[in-house]
């Protein structure tokens, strides 16, 4: 497998989709960088960041800028212990651990986390939404949630949608779900969670484009379909049994999620050949979210919007 060329062809294909942006919520005042535009209506704009303690307080007087994920929350176990590998990936390559403040089903939540760190006298905080969409939570929840009164300081960055980074997870998972079975698929499905918002599922079609081309520079052409596990056509079993009928046999799912839940289950009576996990804990998934967090602390030129 030439891995190189493939690498390169997908950062042509998603040039221009990594964006950097960065919003800050601030005290008393809004400080605003340059060119940031306006999400759920909030002067200030921009993207999410939250956090919870996945590893333990922050120690007393540490004004490190506290880098905290916003993540949607599961009821099922195993979301919360992939999100504590991910946490501990990012802790071990970058030196910081980060507080998870979740949107719904556990706690703490987003609100809380934010909360304390402002009652903590922590004076910043990195918000990086773990979301691979941007759907309802992203554009509308999370900035809602940083727009309150805080004298914290919080920069809210972009979600995951649309990296190149997930799509070689992605890619990775797949390779780990045909080893496990012994052979390659001959036809994947993308699962994503799907959105009825304009705009929510452009993230899982980009992944569906650049799996592609990983795919196609390691063994020639493979069709890759986009699928849905709510809100968007078409679903998982219905995009299994169209390659099924035109005769692909090794039909893989490749997981656009993050964390096991309700919709990683339902995969498994989709009919498949074999599904792939989710990626949160992949390392590339860990990797982005510190680039995030390093964007967010780089200087930006700033204009004063009212309070």
């Amino acid at each position: 497998m030439t891995a190189a060329p493939a690498l390169r062809d997908v950062s042509r294909a998603t040039a221009g989709t990594n964006h950097q942006a960065v919003t800050r919520f601030a005290g008393p005042h809004r400080d605003v960088p340059t060119g940031s535009h306006s999400a759920g209506g909030n002067p200030a704009g921009g993207n999410p960041a939250g956090g919870n303690p996945a590893g333990g307080d922050p120690a007393p007087g540490d004004q490190t800028p506290a880098l905290v994920l916003a993540v949607h929350g599961s009821a099922v176990a195993e979301a919360g212990e992939t999100v504590r590998r991910l946490c501990d990936a990012v802790e071990a390559h970058g030196g910081i651990r980060p507080l998870v403040g979740h949107m719904d089903h556990q706690a703490p939540s987003l609100t809380e986390v934010l909360d304390e760190l402002d009652a903590a006298g922590r004076k910043r905080a990195v918000v990086v939404p773990l979301l691979l969409g941007d759907g309802f939570h992203r554009t509308v929840d999370i900035p809602q949630i940083l727009a309150a009164p805080r004298t914290l300081d919080t920069a809210l960055t972009e979600g995951l949608s649309g990296e190149s980074d997930v799509a070689l997870a992605l890619y990775g998972r797949l390779r780990e779900a045909e080893c496990r079975a012994g052979e390659r698929a001959d036809a994947v499905v993308v699962a994503a969670a799907g959105s009825s918002r304009a705009g929510g599922n452009d993230g899982a079609r980009t992944a569906v484009g650049q799996l592609s081309v990983l795919l196609d520079a390691e063994r020639g052409p493979v069709p890759v379909l986009p699928a849905y596990c709510s809100s968007s056509e078409p679903t998982v079993p219905e995009a299994v049994a169209l390659l099924r009928a035109a005769g692909y046999r090794r039909i893989a799912v490749a997981t656009h999620l993050l964390a096991p839940g309700r919709f990683t289950h339902a995969l498994a009576e989709a009919g498949a050949w074999t599904v792939a996990e989710p990626l949160a804990d992949h390392p590339r998934i860990a990797r982005l979210v510190l680039r995030r967090y390093a964007a967010a602390l780089r200087p930006a030129r700033r204009v004063r919007a009212a309070a």
